[in-house]
């Protein structure tokens, strides 16, 4: 995979974690299955991609909205959170995004913007070795609304103390690019990694 990065002189780099950073997704979708096991409720591979960047507790809700279910939303993401916090040593990391935060750490102003909880966004970032790189970390902790709204990416460029039009944003779904575009920023695209069947 090689990134476009768009003409420009950006003055800070605001990177997506899942997804963009940190292959996790297919970590991420395996908690799932364990914990909706239980509950008889189905979310198929192609949904599950489609609701990348989507805050746990609010998936929850989307699957009892669509299957007529009344899984215990807190309880159903915690379970689901606890579970993936597990499998967090297998992170795999996405190499060229992951050297891009070398090669531009110590240079520009680097901030991660993640609809995850601070726990593990903080032990996904250790599991790949580079959380003392970013001088921002933002989880779904620090702001009101999540991706598609831009309060993630401007809360990271507020902390960084770089106006949004001057961060360029790394995000792997429609949610985090459509979030980047209303908060004023370029954006890259970070396609999944290539399976092996």
């Amino acid at each position: 995979m090689k990134l476009q990065l768009p003409p420009g002189d950006f003055a800070a780099y605001i990177f997506d974690c899942d997804g963009t950073l940190a292959d996790t997704m297919p970590l991420h979708y395996k908690a799932w299955l364990a914990v909706l096991k239980d509950h008889g409720c189905d979310f198929p591979e192609a949904f599950f991609y489609e609701l990348g960047g989507v805050p746990t507790e609010n998936i929850v809700q989307i699957l009892n909205e669509r299957h007529g279910r009344a899984m215990p939303v807190k309880e159903t993401a915690a379970i689901k959170d606890e579970m993936f916090i597990q499998m967090i040593p297998q992170t795999m990391p996405i190499e060229p995004v992951v050297d891009l935060v070398h090669q531009f750490h110590g240079v520009k102003p680097l901030a991660v913007a993640s609809g995850g909880k601070c726990e593990i966004v903080m032990k996904t970032l250790n599991a790949l070795g580079i959380l003392g790189m970013f001088q921002a970390i933002v989880t779904v902790e620090d702001y009101r609304s999540g991706k598609p709204a831009p309060d993630p990416f401007l809360e990271a460029a507020r902390q960084l103390g770089i106006a949004p039009e001057k961060c360029l944003v790394f995000e792997d779904t429609t949610a985090g690019i459509t979030a980047a575009r209303a908060a004023n920023m370029q954006w890259v695209l970070v396609e999944p990694p290539t399976r092996k069947a």
